[in-house]
């Protein structure tokens, strides 16, 4: 089976290599990056916007579809999951 799990990496740290491949690793996930200043106030902000349009029945993937798209960062060393 193919795993959907993939981590997205925000902040200072998002912008260094070494850390996103320690990351994705451990967690034996691709790392995503997005160029968003204040990401944390954004996703704050997305799901304000969820609970003020949550009897629609309107899903969080609904409320973020036109967000950036994650740029690929790093994927799992050859062998990372044996470790």
């Amino acid at each position: 089976a193919v795993s959907r799990t993939r981590i997205l990496a925000t902040g200072g740290a998002s912008h260094n290599k070494k850390i996103l491949q320690v990351l994705s690793d451990v967690f034996n996930a691709p790392v995503y990056t997005i160029d968003t200043a204040n990401s944390a106030c954004l996703g704050s902000a997305y799901r304000a916007i969820h609970g003020l349009v949550a009897e629609t029945n309107v899903s969080l993937a609904d409320v973020v579809k036109l967000a950036a798209e994650p740029r690929l960062a790093v994927t799992p060393a050859t062998g990372a999951e044996e470790v």
